[in-house]
């Protein structure tokens, strides 16, 4: 390996040039620029996020101050504030959305095996939640979330194997999190975990005539009649195993099948939950277990606020927002 090189560009050369021309093709996203393509504006916001710049005249100024070392960081011209607000506010930001998919699929071979999700499934888990960040409504207005604040919403589906995401999705904060199961393209025989935001029946039943599993908390509300009950082990925190169908004049329209009703009690903290699913081949105790494992999309939601610049975004239109 030359010795020239800088770490940032051995970062960059793990990337395909290959594939992200094609994301760029696929919006035209080079259509009349002659010197700051779209590589060169993933290389700026690439190196403003693992450097930590606060703002676009951070990003300007550090770059410009290692001038001599930007063609070994594999960056070749200059860099200006404005070149590249105009570029974040104008590029397609669905170009950068695509590679990052293709990336994830890179990452999700990469760390199969690298996770302490223990659980004996040949099932693929998912975890569905959503995180929301808070923006100031002056200069984000197309962010609504509330009177006097804004807010955009990160919608994300993470694989419990390996706690890696397989889409994300970027919406202001007035869109409610069951509003993504619309658009979620569910896998037949995966095994989707949510908590109590995402319960609208007719949608799950969706999920159920697709082939995939669902475990969600149940509303306390909920109005349902038992058909029969399952033997349990109350060592393992279990109260009960039934099989219920729901009574609601509007529920059961919408679920006309059965459900799964598991009540658990954690010791740890004295609670008891109740989980409902349309899985009824694995053990009650897995189901829970399942929702246990639940909380690493918490954990995400604190890794990226942690490590990624999100609290100062290099741009306030929605367009640069997403990229």
């Amino acid at each position: 390996m030359p010795v020239n090189r800088t770490i940032f560009s051995q970062i960059l050369s793990y990337v395909s040039s290959y594939r992200f021309n094609q994301c760029v093709n696929r919006y035209n996203g080079n259509r009349g620029m002659k010197k700051f393509n779209c590589w060169k504006q993933f290389f700026c916001m690439c190196f403003a996020q693992l450097t930590y710049r606060e703002s676009l005249r951070d990003i300007e100024v550090c770059l410009k101050s290692q001038s001599k070392k930007l063609y070994h960081m594999g960056y070749d011209g200059s860099i200006s504030k404005s070149t590249l607000a105009y570029a974040n506010e104008s590029r397609d930001w669905r170009i950068y959305a695509d590679f990052a998919q293709h990336l994830i699929g890179e990452a999700r071979k990469l760390y199969v095996d690298d996770s302490d999700f223990q659980l004996d499934l040949d099932h693929t888990v998912y975890a569905l939640d959503s995180s929301t960040i808070d923006l100031c409504l002056s200069l984000f207005p197309w962010a609504k979330f509330r009177k006097h604040k804004a807010a955009i919403k990160l919608h994300t589906l993470l694989d419990l194997r390996g706690a890696i995401p397989t889409f994300l999705i970027i919406t202001d904060g007035k869109i409610h999190d069951v509003n993504i199961l619309d658009v979620l393209i569910p896998e037949p025989g995966a095994f989707y975990v949510m908590d109590r935001g995402y319960i609208d029946f007719s949608r799950l039943y969706e999920l159920k005539e697709a082939g995939s599993f669902f475990v969600i908390r149940a509303k306390k509300n909920m109005r349902f009649k038992r058909l029969y009950s399952s033997p349990i082990d109350k060592i393992c925190g279990l109260r009960c195993d039934q099989i219920v169908k729901l009574s609601g004049i509007k529920s059961s329209g919408d679920y006309p099948d059965k459900l799964r009703r598991i009540k658990y009690y954690d010791q740890q903290t004295g609670k008891h939950f109740v989980f409902l699913t349309n899985n009824t081949q694995i053990a009650a105790a897995t189901i829970a277990e399942l929702y246990k494992n639940r909380w690493k999309i918490e954990l995400f939601f604190k890794w990226i606020k942690q490590h990624l610049r999100i609290k100062n975004f290099y741009g306030t239109s929605a367009n640069a927002v997403k990229t």
